[in-house]
């Protein structure tokens, strides 16, 4: 049947560039497929050989960046099964036997996700780490902390960075979470009803390095649409905690605040005012992430009320979610780069706009020595009002978590426990035996 050519390019839409994404983990999918194949007896051994072989050269050419969807080929599992077909006539034709291209795009975009999470939650890590050394070092050096705007209590740049940094932690919680949908196995689900070919789904699942299966084949079609949204979702909490972090730095770079600058080289001029030196990268990082922030709204809103099965809707899910996954890392790796080449006033507490920061340590202060809290706070408040008060900048906090115990190895150990909670290394090692040339799917 022909269809209209106005009808295919629409219908085709974006999906031969988006699908560079995912043409490594469909040769990933139908190299266990085709071992499972064998296993039952629709593919005998020399079959299976020619199928790894020819994979094997996909793989290549796709690590190589030479891999490319042709003209008129609809889609990355087309061209996969075209190249097996020309290359090998029927042996390529048996390999699509007990799976559609539903169950493949959704095997695809499990793994695809799961790549991409991975690689975020380690950049993530390479941000985190920079943040605790800068906390480190300048876990003595006092900051004023704020409140509405206004002038409240002393924290530390130490106290400030590992804020962020422990915010990331958090961020692993939810990444985490994605990564568990993720990791469970929807290949065997054919167009979302299974099929009357005798699969083995818990072999792919295992050659695959999924966590589990999606047993039911209609479950694991709706897991399309609600798969992205989930990680979206995980992915717009990692990026409320950087523009935040961006906007705090532009915020202190100003000269109403004058917190902290960094070398010339990292940031940009003005093309009229000789004297500025704008935080550019700050900018685009707390833009660029807001803009991430909307995918989770925009994935509901295309797949809401979407009824069961398959629907072409989730096609235009990659088209905003795919480039995110790069542009998210770029932010993590800019923000990490540019922080490390920070340079922060020592003196920023003498300046006059801080004089009542110590108000509230002086309100403790009466109170450890017997006066009831509501007394203390009237007498302190006097001082300020009649210009009584004299500060005083040695402040002496110890609980868990103040400006004098940050916690720093415990931060630390939260987020080492939540990276290694992931279980990375047992996707890799199956993918890695996976790709062995005497891998026997046995």
């Amino acid at each position: 049947m022909s269809v209209n050519r106005e009808i295919e390019e629409f219908t085709i839409g974006k999906d031969p560039e988006m699908d560079l994404y995912l043409a490594r983990y469909d040769v990933l999918g139908t190299l266990a497929h085709a071992e499972m194949l064998q296993s039952i007896g629709i593919l005998n051994e020399k079959e299976r050989n020619d199928l790894r072989a020819a994979l094997s050269h996909i793989m290549k050419l796709v690590d190589e960046g030479k891999f490319r969807i042709e003209a008129g080929v609809e889609d990355v599992h087309s061209q996969v099964e075209k190249s097996l077909t020309e290359r090998l006539g029927d042996t390529g034709k048996k390999v699509h036997t007990g799976r559609s291209r539903n169950d493949q795009v959704a095997v695809d975009l499990h793994m695809f996700l799961r790549e991409e999470i991975r690689r975020t939650v380690l950049a993530a890590g390479d941000l985190f780490s920079a943040l605790m050394l800068l906390a480190r070092d300048y876990r003595e050096l006092l900051l004023p902390g704020y409140t509405h705007f206004q002038v409240a209590m002393p924290a530390s740049f130490g106290m400030w960075f590992s804020s962020f940094a422990e915010d990331l932690t958090d961020d692993m919680i939810l990444l985490q979470g994605a990564f568990r949908v993720a990791s469970q196995n929807p290949l065997g689900a054919a167009a979302g009803f299974g099929t009357s070919i005798p699969l083995k789904r818990e072999m792919t699942t295992r050659l695959l390095g999924f966590d589990a299966l999606r047993y039911n084949a209609m479950h694991a079609m709706m897991s399309r649409g609600k798969l992205e949204k989930i990680t979206a979702q995980a992915f717009s909490s990692l990026a409320g905690t950087i523009s935040r972090l961006a906007m705090d730095v532009t915020l202190y770079m100003g000269q109403n605040f004058n917190f902290i600058s960094f070398p010339e080289e990292y940031t940009t001029g003005s093309s009229i005012m000789p004297h500025k030196k704008n935080p550019d990268v700050f900018e685009l990082i707390r833009a660029k992430c807001n803009r991430i922030k909307s995918l989770a709204y925009q994935a509901d809103l295309v797949t809401d009320n979407l009824p069961s099965g398959y629907h072409r809707d989730y096609q235009v899910l990659k088209e905003t979610l795919f480039p995110a996954f790069d542009e998210i890392r770029s932010c993590l790796q800019l923000a990490e780069k540019v922080l490390l080449q920070v340079r922060i006033r020592e003196d920023i507490l003498e300046d006059q706009a801080y004089r009542y920061i110590s108000s509230v340590d002086k309100v403790n202060r009466l109170v450890t020595g017997g006066m009831p809290f509501r007394d203390a706070y009237r007498e302190i408040a006097r001082q300020i009002q009649n210009r009584e008060f004299v500060p005083d900048l040695k402040f002496e906090h110890t609980h868990e978590g103040s400006i004098g115990n940050l916690c720093l190895e415990e931060i630390a150990s939260k987020m080492e426990e939540r990276i290694q909670g992931f279980g990375f290394e047992r996707m890799d090692d199956a993918l890695k035996a996976l790709l062995q040339d005497d891998q026997q799917g046995k």
